[in-house]
Formats: structure tokens, C-alpha cells, sequence
């Protein structure tokens, strides 16, 4: 919940929930799962669904944080949970999208890996019976790690109403094929990361390639995060002998 972070392809965190519970594999070293663990201690209970109504909490007092914020910057938001989580009401989720509605010099980056409910959410909001409609500040985008949740939940992001749709790649865990929704215009930004920290699962170069081919194909700006593995910083991200930052436009 900082105006500052480390993560490459954001300005800015922001956490108005915290909190989680897990749904692929992707999840399995989830680093904020990691970062509960430790400040919690005797008290952490894992993230799984039976612990989830405990787990995820909300914080009303952190709304107004991004108001606050005079230099325009790009805000990652919850970053340290999932703002479609089924134990976020839809009334907690129209008090998050009010406040991005109030701070148009801020770009906003919502990343779930419930899609579906996003959607159905979005969707709604389009009629005017939930908050506002799609925003050209707020982008909206989903984690994919490997082939399995391609359809799924790139599909639901795809049929979206969103000024920006992206796709999150991270941790890639397997080879990735989403050419067919690149083609069609409706994602708009692709981040592709291995995993890091203790136990990363070794990310394949040719995953990453295949995926930065598919958006050079398309015309789809490609961000490449890390290659991953227990020293993040000494692995780096160059990919073929240049860094791959793309953004979109």
C-alpha cells in the first residue's frame, strides 16, 4: 500500500484488501501469502478456501490513498490480494472503482485471477446499476501461467468492456498460446515473469519467446518482468540480448 514499489511494470501498490486464497498453480508460492506468513506469525492461517473468509479483510481507511497522491502515476491495485475475490462484496468493489473515478491522473491496473466475476461485474456496471463504466485510467487484466487457464480466463478478460485489457503471464509455468485473442485487438499489453524466491519453478526460455512472438505477430506491446529463480536480480530480464518494456499506448 505504497506510493512506491519495485515491481518493474508499475509506478505504485495500492491494498484496500488484503488477504487470499489460492486457485492454480500459480499461486503456489504466492509472495504475499509468504509476506502474511512473517508478520503474522503464530496467527497465519494458509491461504486456502477454508480460511478465506478470515483471510481476506477489508480496509476501508486505505480508499483514499491514491487521492493523495499529486504526481500521476500507474497503481497496481491490490496487489496483495484479488479485488473480485468472492469475499469482497460488490458494494466494497463500487467504493474501490468510485475512488479510480475520482483520480483520472492516475492509471489504474485491476489484476484478478476471477475473471468471470470481473466481468459479470463490468458488465453490470455498463447499465448503471453498479459503479461507473469502464474508465479509460483503469486497466483490466488477469494472471494466466500456463495453457489450462488460457481459455478461460483470458476469454472472460476478453469480453470485458475495458479501455485496456492485459494479461499477466507470471509465474509462466508452461508453454502459452493466446495468438487467437491477440489477433482480435481485445488485449492490449502482455507481462511475461518466471517465478522467484525459495523453490521457483524453473522458467522455460522458450515459453518466453514464443509468447513475445506472438505479441511482435500481433503488434501487442510486450513487457518481459524476470527471468526469475532464487536471485531474482542477478538472473535478470534481458531476453536476447535487449530488456523488453513495452507498454501500451
Amino acid at each position: 500500500m505504497s506510493d512506491k514499489t519495485a515491481i518493474e511494470w508499475t509506478d505504485a501498490t495500492w491494498n484496500p484488501v488484503t488477504g487470499c486464497s489460492k486457485v492454480s498453480a500459480g499461486c503456489q508460492h504466492c509472495y504475499a501469502e509468504t509476506l502474511a506468513k512473517r508478520f503474522e506469525g503464530d496467527a497465519f492461517r494458509p491461504w486456502v478456501a477454508k480460511w478465506a473468509a478470515r483471510n481476506v479483510v477489508l480496509h476501508p481507511n486505505r480508499l483514499p490513498m491514491p487521492l493523495h497522491w499529486r504526481t500521476p502515476r500507474r497503481v497496481f491495485v491490490n496487489s496483495v490480494s484479488d479485488l473480485f475475490h468472492d469475499q469482497v462484496p460488490d458494494a466494497f468493489v463500487d467504493r474501490v472503482f468510485a475512488v479510480m473515478a475520482q483520480a483520472p491522473q492516475h492509471q489504474f491496473q485491476v489484476l484478478t485471477k476471477r475473471p468471470e466475476r470481473m466481468r459479470a461485474y463490468i458488465t453490470q456496471s455498463c447499465t448503471g446499476v453498479s459503479a461507473p463504466g469502464p474508465m479509460p485510467h483503469v486497466w483490466l487484466g488477469t494472471s494466466v501461467e500456463q495453457q489450462r487457464w488460457g481459455a478461460p480466463r483470458v476469454g472472460a478478460l476478453a469480453a470485458t468492456p475495458a479501455a485496456v485489457r492485459f494479461l499477466s503471464c507470471e509465474p509462466l509455468l508452461g508453454p502459452l498460446d493466446v495468438s487467437a485473442y491477440l489477433a482480435t485487438g481485445r488485449i492490449h499489453w502482455v507481462i511475461v515473469g518466471g517465478e522467484s524466491g525459495a523453490g521457483a519453478r524453473p522458467v522455460d526460455p522458450a515459453w518466453v519467446r514464443a509468447l513475445r512472438d506472438q505479441c511482435v505477430a500481433c503488434g501487442v506491446p510486450f513487457f518481459f518482468k524476470q527471468w526469475g529463480g532464487v536471485a531474482r536480480a542477478r538472473a535478470g530480464r534481458e531476453l536476447d540480448g535487449r530488456t523488453w518494456g513495452e507498454w501500451p499506448a
